[in-house]
């Protein structure tokens, strides 16, 4: 698929864009940010995580994007700043980022992997495919939302007692979800639709409550799959492994809220935000910056992308099944995986390069938009995302004396997540490598 690449150093792709466009993102970012922490401190500021209201959870994700955004900017063109001034509040700004960042973290990879189980279990059944939908696959794997720069894989290493994480109902309840929630969801229900405790509960529900819904009958010509079989021990195995999973994440959720919490009370963070509130009225040029062509310096952060894409073994990204990502999975390391940190390191140059476009076109809303760097970019998301959950499960199934069964499904859940960082492997290539036609081409 031929897209169209712009070229940042060709004098003819438009007029000169000089340190006035950067002046004006910033303060357009600054404002955003003060804005958001207005609206945050208005709507209570007593949650930043899906436990608040919808206002507070836009406020905190408001915060987040123009953080990244300033400290971005401020990396790729440092060159036109205030030196002093920029290094001082740029790991301030990444630490206000990656505060608000956890919580969410948590949230996300705690619905990814019990959505996971649910699947693994054979708690649902097989969607229908019609002649129609038959080319779009097989529906049901929930992706977690993106985590900012700070959020590690090892979030959610809370453990609970050994009897804590075995201890199980005869009515199939797990320790932590509310009663009522065991029941199979109606016939018709659309998988991934639940919620994460709900996504829980329903694997535990299947041990007594009998089969899965049965798909609605597929036109003619067009048989219903049949629905998944019970798995027996597997079952039994996922419900413990959801639970264990819950506490874990669940207590270390509620740890990073409160670290965001008191974050966003200390003194260090008000002295962040005043600095914010300066660069809203005065941002720190440079006097050269005035007559300084900006177009070198995002090509250069451009540059450091395409020499860190090439660092990739994308020849064997690009065949499917390679099994590259199982590599090392059972090493007894706690991070047996260094081989992903390349990508994750794309993953944040993909982003710099993305807000200096921005800063070239007068911000997001102006900058073309670029499928073949959006694509990119939700693969990485979705290489992260997999490869924290994987992490997360790996970490509770040290839990010690846990029984086999509940052994057995972080097991496979770890290796279903390997395998989907595999997929965003493979995913990444595919958009990467696609054909690009310069500005100049007829």
């Amino acid at each position: 698929m031929a897209q169209q690449h712009h070229d940042l150093t060709d004098s003819a792709a438009g007029p000169v864009t000089t340190g006035d466009a950067l002046e004006a993102y910033l303060r357009a970012q600054a404002t955003g940010f003060l804005r958001a922490l207005r609206l945050y401190r208005e709507t209570g500021g007593a949650a930043i995580g899906s436990a608040g209201t919808g206002e507070s959870v836009d406020a905190a994700r408001a915060l987040r994007r123009s953080a990244r955004r300033i400290s971005g900017s401020l990396h790729t063109f440092r060159p036109l700043l205030d030196p002093g001034w920029s290094e001082e509040i740029r790991p301030e700004l990444a630490w206000v980022s990656g505060t608000l960042a956890l919580e969410h973290a948590c949230e996300a990879r705690l619905e990814r992997l019990l959505l996971a189980l649910h699947r693994l279990s054979g708690a649902t059944a097989v969607p229908v495919q019609t002649a129609t939908a038959g080319a779009a696959g097989v529906a049901g794997r929930s992706r977690g939302s993106g985590v900012e720069p700070g959020a590690g894989a090892g979030a959610g290493t809370g453990t609970g007692t050994p009897a804590e994480a075995d201890a199980m109902t005869s009515a199939g309840a797990a320790p932590g979800v509310p009663d009522g929630l065991g029941a199979l969801p109606p016939a018709g229900a659309v998988p991934g639709a639940a919620t994460a405790s709900a996504a829980a509960s329903v694997a535990v529900g299947r041990r007594t409550a009998g089969p899965g819904p049965v798909p609605q009958k597929a036109a003619a010509g067009h048989p219903a799959h049949p629905a998944v079989p019970d798995r027996g021990n597997l079952t039994v195995g996922a419900a413990k492994a959801g639970a264990l999973l819950d506490r874990q994440l669940t207590l270390a959720r509620t740890r990073a809220h409160s670290t965001a919490l008191q974050a966003l009370g200390s003194s260090r963070f008000h002295a962040v935000a005043d600095k914010v509130a300066v660069l809203a009225s005065e941002v720190p040029l440079l006097a050269s910056a005035a007559t300084t062509d900006l177009r070198p310096l995002a090509a250069a952060a451009e540059e450091r992308l395409r020499d860190a894409v090439s660092a990739l073994p994308l020849v064997t990204a690009g065949l499917p099944y390679n099994a590259e990502a199982l590599v090392h999975g059972l090493s007894p390391d706690p991070a047996p995986h260094p081989h992903d940190a390349p990508w994750h390191q794309v993953r944040l140059l993909l982003r710099l390069h993305r807000y200096a476009l921005e800063v070239l076109h007068g911000g997001a809303d102006s900058a073309p938009l670029d499928v073949r760097l959006l694509s990119a970019g939700q693969a990485l998301d979705r290489h992260r995302d997999a490869s924290e959950a994987a992490a997360a499960a790996a970490q509770a199934a040290r839990t010690p004396r846990i029984a086999p069964a509940t052994a057995y499904a972080l097991g496979v859940l770890h290796a279903d997540q390997r395998h989907d960082v595999e997929a965003a492997r493979y995913a990444f290539q595919r958009s990467w490598q696609k054909q690009t036609i310069g500005t100049s081409t007829s």
